[in-house]
């Protein structure tokens, strides 16, 4: 360690510099984004997983319901928070984040998928809505039998 401090290494630039770090990341909206994203992310995964979990063990052998019913809730809880909570202006944008790429990130994805749709129908581009369905489930499908196909030639 004596070495090292007599190696010539600008101890006071090294902790200006650690120094200067902490304050963006403690100081900035960017970690603040990030920590309420984390919480809201946590609680919509352990969301997803009990919800999916207790309906699969619930239906065993059916369908899939489990993720149809996390699905469809997510869109369900996106139509709301999209209709009234993310179109008022004095919302902090922590909350935004806590909610929207946190929670219903987490809890799923189809829930944007779903709301990025509307939007497109809404605005009167059916055809990017029509096309942004098909595209999702035909690449969404193909994408897991690529990585399916891919995992089994390398396994087998």
């Amino acid at each position: 360690m004596t070495r090292f401090l007599d190696s010539g290494v600008n101890l006071e630039a090294g902790k200006a510099i650690i120094e200067e770090l902490q304050m963006f990341l403690l100081g900035s909206r960017f970690m603040h984004a990030w920590v309420f994203v984390c919480l809201g992310g946590g609680l919509g995964a352990l969301a997803r997983f009990s919800l999916a979990g207790f309906l699969h063990r619930r239906y065993v052998g059916s369908m899939p319901i489990g993720t149809l019913a996390v699905n469809v809730v997510g869109c369900f809880l996106a139509g709301i928070l999209f209709a009234s909570v993310f179109q008022r202006e004095d919302l902090d944008p922590r909350m935004r984040h806590f909610l929207g790429a946190g929670l219903l990130g987490a809890f799923t994805t189809f829930s944007t998928f779903g709301a990025e749709t509307l939007a497109l129908f809404r605005e009167d581009r059916v055809s990017l809505a029509l096309g942004n369905v098909a595209l999702n489930v035909v690449a969404g499908l193909l994408a897991v039998w690529a990585g399916h196909a891919l995992v089994k030639l390398f396994m087998d």
